[in-house]
């Protein structure tokens, strides 16, 4: 267990904001977690688990002990007629769990390509992207608990997946997810229908790998990298608001254009991008603070903003959406201190 004190975490972070931990916490074995509780350091003080840093936006230094996962491995458990099982740390890098998956020629993670963050992040966010989420490979999840030191599996049934959210967002800093278990199809069904995609396969063979690759193209046309010569990002920063068929049927009207979803429990998901570029954030910029030019979701980080203005710019393109359509949007990051407004959320990445 490696502890270091006024650490800084400008690195451990894709918006690359400044703030600094009382404690950070290196841990990359199952020993360390042991070493950490029951360290009297660390009993009194707040606590954040930290994997790759992509999905959280610091407004300010934070005062307790950072946890930062680092547990590797990866391994194919076994197979059944229609499904391989593989157990991954959740220290593990997302995307090049993907490439080590497509590389194999295994089907399943291929439309989840080029997210940033890691492995034990996924079902704390349910991440998901062109088709697919995290909850639908999911086999189950292995945790400690970090109020009682108690080990245990959760099953995906347990979990409690849903848009962009799961138990572990619910109840942050309780559960430091220590690996988690995937069921991948042996059959391969292409998801192709978001736009770009098949027209990036062009003529190529459609393979996992060659979707992966599809993916990657389409992603890289409208996100950021995570160079550092690109602006600093967490990716899609608002979720895709989901309203009743009543409201949804008024902006219709009034904009007969408005891309919409009908749910399947008779309600509505609208575009967040639409809606914000509608209100002429898309490309702004206040400060170093800004909306990525390329896309509106992505608030992106020019130099030297800091975690409050780039909190105060989603505040404000919050409270133009709702004015200009009655419709609330939430944030996709962890935005910490968590909040108290409307528009607060929980969990860690």
């Amino acid at each position: 267990m490696y502890v270091s004190s006024n650490a800084s975490l400008i690195e451990l972070n894709t918006f690359r904001v400044e703030a600094r931990a009382r404690f950070l916490v290196t841990l990359e074995t199952l020993e360390d977690i042991s070493c950490f509780l029951t360290d009297v350091r660390f009993h009194d003080l707040p606590r954040l688990i930290l994997g790759g840093g992509s999905n959280i936006l610091l407004r300010d230094d934070f005062p307790g002990v950072v946890l930062l996962v680092a547990l590797k491995g990866i391994e194919l458990l076994g197979e059944s007629e229609t499904h391989r099982f593989l157990a991954v740390a959740a220290g593990e890098n997302w995307h090049g769990l993907v490439r080590y998956t497509v590389e194999q020629g295994w089907a399943g993670l291929e439309n989840l390509s080029l997210i940033p963050g890691s492995v034990g992040a996924a079902p704390v966010q349910n991440i998901g992207a062109y088709g697919e989420e995290f909850a639908e490979v999911c086999a189950a999840v292995d945790v400690i608990d970090m109020t009682t030191g108690e080990t245990g599996i959760i099953t995906a049934e347990d979990c409690r997946f849903a848009y962009r959210d799961s138990r572990f967002k619910q109840a942050p800093g309780r559960y430091l997810i220590t690996s988690v278990l995937l069921r991948l199809p042996k059959r391969f069904v292409p998801k192709l229908d978001y736009p770009g995609v098949r027209e990036a396969l062009a003529d190529a063979e459609i393979t996992p790998r060659a979707v992966s690759d599809a993916i990657c193209a389409v992603r890289s046309s409208k996100l950021p990298g995570l160079e550092a010569d690109q602006p600093g990002s967490a990716g899609s920063f608002f979720q895709n608001p989901v309203i009743d068929a009543d409201h949804a049927a008024k902006l219709r009207e009034l904009h007969p254009n408005m891309p919409a979803w009908d749910m399947p429990d008779a309600r509505v998901k609208l575009s967040a991008a639409w809606l914000i570029e509608q209100c002429g954030w898309k490309g702004r910029r206040v400060g170093d603070a800004g909306v990525y030019e390329k896309h509106a979701l992505v608030l992106v980080n020019h130099g030297a903003a800091t975690g409050a203005e780039l909190w105060a710019l989603a505040d404000a393109i919050m409270q133009s959406v709702q004015a200009r359509f009655g419709v609330s949007l939430q944030p996709e990051p962890v935005v910490l201190p968590l909040l108290s407004s409307p528009h607060s959320t929980g969990g860690t990445e």
